[in-house]
């Protein structure tokens, strides 16, 4: 019997065994591994990921790497970018060169469309943007895009020797600004703060131009002043926001309205040159300047250059040039075959644009009149009674509400034009009447704004022509699609908008289910109903879900919703601001994220907060400074 005891204890010992043996293949079978392989998987802390010799870097490992070294090559690339695509196999063999270089630079590479505030710190606009970091500082690189020409060209930079060129950008100072700026025909001043991080991303664009105009016929110089350190400068001309960009003809200052880039700097700064306006020798030429004009053209008519209005005249154009045509004559016989006295300036709508209900021309005769008043006399005369909105003057003209505008085929081609003016007539028609005075009216082309199409719910409609109307308190309407669109289907649909009848179109993600969190999420279509509430307290953020900010604050938002959860009358929210209307035109959002106190005695009035640190406590003091019907329980304080 112990002989069979025995015999069976060692079956069921091979048994335990063989099971134990199979659940151990069965665990690395689905993926099991034990902690030294968990280990061995994720790879040591603080290791940086390699791309064919190329660090893989984020907003977590950015400064970490960046800081510490001498210099380091920095690729910001778009995986969806055909330029970035061709780059990739030349940047990696110039990487691999130069790992084995003496001295060694190493290479690495930021996905911009992941990282995108990290890109945004850089002022990285498009793809590939490819900068070099010495000690953490960067500057632009502006070398070759192929091997041979990038390891060629860093090379050069990490040379133990290599200096910075000299800056193209001028520094001025309270000794030297009056003899460079007053001597100058044209000249580009930026006040800057050092610590400024606006600054900082417009200093390489700015000394890329710089570069570029130095070269030009002639020259532009760009020059640049410490306003921190240049205090009375900054006072002097009115400075109080960084950075402040002006331009000065012969020390005289004008706005400079253009771009921040380095390539619309000088395209802007080209157009800045010489007087404002052209001047044309005979009637045949001012004939040929205004026939066939797309846009709204101004001429003066002058006796000769002694005329006061004649130089008012040309300053006022400075820093409109972008705007209008500008021309001016001396000729009698101009003035005698346009009827016009001098001096004069006058305000010419284009031939196309032209209809029996308006003036085809205004007239300024005031021989005194300032810039001011010249500037103003434009911006009242400068839009037909229905003219074309266009992606040029949309933010200029065409900036009033309410405003309605008309969407299709644009075309004034000599085979389409008369297409054109059969739509465009059937709104003049409609916006003669005074009744409609309230109204901007506008034509679009259609292909030039499918996003506003969009906007309206209307990029698929189907018809040849769709209408919308947008409000000055933010709202927009459409005209729903009609089998046959004339001017009175277009009356009766702005009756409709005058007398409220009409539904908004708001962008919306859906409505939320009814849901117990702290944080109540606000949509387009529950904006109203939630923000604008009279019987409540509302703290509403309004964020964008690929902001670095606002992804640091969530946490903290959180636990101020929490906090405040059972409170009575008061209800924290946020909204995405990116994918749903605002309603309200009071709710201005420029940046992100965007805090507001909407308080229950007035909601047109709501208080941005703007107390810095966002943090739990900060943002506490503020819901209980600005809390009106909502009153804090001593457990909440």
């Amino acid at each position: 019997m112990a002989s069979n005891s025995i015999t069976t204890s060692k079956m069921n010992s091979r048994k335990l065994t063989l099971i134990a043996l199979f659940f151990a293949v069965a665990s690395l079978q689905v993926g099991l591994v034990t902690p030294q392989d968990d280990d061995e998987a994720e790879g040591e802390p603080g290791e940086i990921e390699e791309r064919d010799g190329v660090l893989v870097l984020d907003a977590n490992n950015f400064d970490e790497v960046v800081n510490s070294k001498e210099i380091i090559l920095v690729e910001f690339y778009a995986p969806w970018c055909g330029h970035c695509k061709r780059l990739a196999p030349e940047y990696a063999k110039a990487a691999q060169t130069m790992a084995a270089a003496d001295p060694p630079v190493p290479f690495a590479m930021v996905d911009a469309d992941a990282e995108k505030d990290l890109a945004s710190q850089f002022g990285v606009s498009g793809y590939p943007t490819l900068k070099i970091f010495r000690n953490g500082e960067p500057s632009d690189y502006s070398g070759p895009r192929d091997e041979i020409g990038i390891v060629e060209y860093m090379k050069e930079q990490s040379d133990p020797n290599w200096t910075p060129p000299p800056e193209a950008v001028i520094t001025l100072t309270q000794d030297n600004f009056d003899d460079i700026v007053t001597e100058a025909e044209l000249i580009l001043v930026e006040f800057y703060a050092p610590w400024c991080g606006h600054c900082k991303q417009l200093a390489p664009e700015l000394e890329s131009a710089a570069k570029i105009l130095q070269g030009n016929n002639p020259p532009v110089p760009i020059a640049k002043v410490d306003a921190t350190a240049e205090s009375d400068l900054a006072t002097r001309f009115d400075v109080s926001g960084y950075p402040t960009l002006k331009i000065f003809r012969k020390g005289q200052e004008f706005e400079f309205k253009g771009p921040r880039k380095s390539a619309g700097i000088v395209t802007y700064m080209k157009k800045q040159i010489g007087d404002s306006s052209q001047l044309l020798g005979s009637v045949k030429a001012l004939r040929e300047f205004l026939t066939h004009q797309e846009d709204v053209s101004i001429v003066g008519f002058f006796n000769d250059k002694r005329d006061k209005l004649y130089s008012t005249y040309l300053n006022a154009g400075n820093s409109l040039r972008d705007e209008y045509r500008f021309a001016h004559v001396f000729s009698e016989e101009a003035r005698e075959s346009y009827k016009v006295n001098a001096p004069s300036v006058v305000v010419f709508l284009p031939e196309r644009f032209r209809s029996k209900y308006e003036p085809w021309r205004h007239v300024f005769s005031k021989a005194d009149g300032s810039a001011t008043e010249l500037e103003s006399f434009y911006a009242e005369n400068d839009v037909p009674l229905v003219g074309q909105m266009t992606r040029e003057n949309k933010n200029t003209r065409y900036a009033d509400r309410p405003l309605l505008v008309a969407y299709f085929s644009v075309e004034w081609s000599f085979d389409h034009r008369v297409a054109t003016e059969i739509h465009r007539q059937k709104i003049v028609e409609v916006a003669k009447d005074k009744e409609f005075d309230e109204l901007l009216f506008a034509i679009a082309d259609e292909e030039e704004f499918q996003q506003e199409l969009k906007e309206l719910e209307l990029d698929d409609s189907g018809e040849d022509i769709n209408v919308g109307i947008w409000g000055a308190d933010k709202r927009k309407f459409r005209l729903d699609p009609e089998e046959e669109f004339d001017s009175d289907v277009l009356r009766e649909f702005i009756r409709q908008w005058q007398n409220d009848d009409l539904k908004p179109v708001i962008k919306s993600q859906p409505v939320p289910k009814k849901s117990k969190a702290a944080v109540k999420t606000v949509v387009g279509k529950t904006f109203d109903q939630v923000v604008l509430d009279k019987s409540k307290d509302v703290l509403i953020e309004f964020y964008a879900p690929w902001c670095g900010h606002c992804k640091k604050l969530e946490p903290v938002y959180k636990k101020l919703g929490k906090k405040y959860e059972k409170s009575q009358n008061l209800v924290i929210a946020k909204m995405d601001a990116t994918a749903n209307d605002i309603s309200h035109s009071a709710y201005e959002v420029s940046g992100f994220p965007t805090i507001y106190f909407s308080k229950a005695t007035d909601k047109d009035n709501p208080v941005k907060f703007s107390g810095g640190e966002r943090s739990l406590e900060k943002l506490s003091e503020f819901i209980e400074k600005e809390a009106t019907v909502y009153k804090p329980k001593r457990e909440e304080l």
